[in-house]
């Protein structure tokens, strides 16, 4: 699979051999799916929390006696039935991870790079670097590229004025190539990687 490789300057700096096997794939939504849920899961907070029946502040006493009253049988004000009184097996802090093979979670990073490839929104860029850290002059790039909402991915590094440069542009990302993951390249509308991340992506998915 051939693609133009650009600049920031919107000029061609030639082409590049893409592998079949990570950009050449029919893309499966079940796959992308199941590694998205599993993202979503593991940075869920999963800090919710309720008061129990032990948890509420009241009287441990037995509101009336057991039998004569005519009425239901009751101990405590706690009791969820009562108003202010514990919630009854509400949320209590926990993880929300599960676990998914390595090896699926990589074949779901393959589908998410052939879906923006078959949708003919994967732009490859020469190199993603910057002599100085011009927030105004990476959207100007940005508008005259005609990028909207695009997450890039570079090398083992990023070029650090060019992070800092699009730190404060809302429409894009910048991740490193190990940063690189199914959730982020869905979420954005175009995806451009770096020759260099390019490279990256190929030894790691190998």
């Amino acid at each position: 699979m051939k693609l133009d490789v650009i600049k920031l300057d919107g000029g061609k700096a030639g082409s590049i051999d893409l592998d079949e096997a990570l950009f050449g794939l029919e893309p499966r939504a079940d796959i992308l799916h199941r590694v998205v849920r599993w993202q979503r899961a593991k940075a869920q907070a999963g800090t919710h929390s309720v008061l129990g029946k032990s948890d509420v502040s009241y009287s441990t006493k037995k509101i009336y006696r057991q039998k004569g009253t005519g009425g239901a049988r009751h101990g405590s004000k706690k009791a969820p039935i009562f108003r202010h009184g514990g919630v009854y097996k509400g949320p209590t802090p926990r993880s929300h991870a599960h676990d998914l093979p390595k090896k699926f979670r990589a074949l779901g990073l393959r589908h998410a790079l052939s879906a923006k490839a078959k949708a003919g929104e994967l732009i490859v860029l020469e190199a993603a670097t910057m002599t100085e850290a011009k927030t105004a002059q990476l959207a100007k790039v940005a508008k005259e590229l005609g990028w909207k909402r695009v997450l890039i991915i570079d090398g083992a590094e990023v070029n650090e004025n060019f992070a800092k440069a699009a730190r404060n542009i809302e429409t894009i990302d910048v991740l490193p190539s190990m940063g690189a993951n199914v959730y982020d390249i869905l979420r954005r509308d175009q995806l451009v990687i770096t020759k260099a991340g390019i490279e990256a992506l190929e030894a790691r998915l190998k």
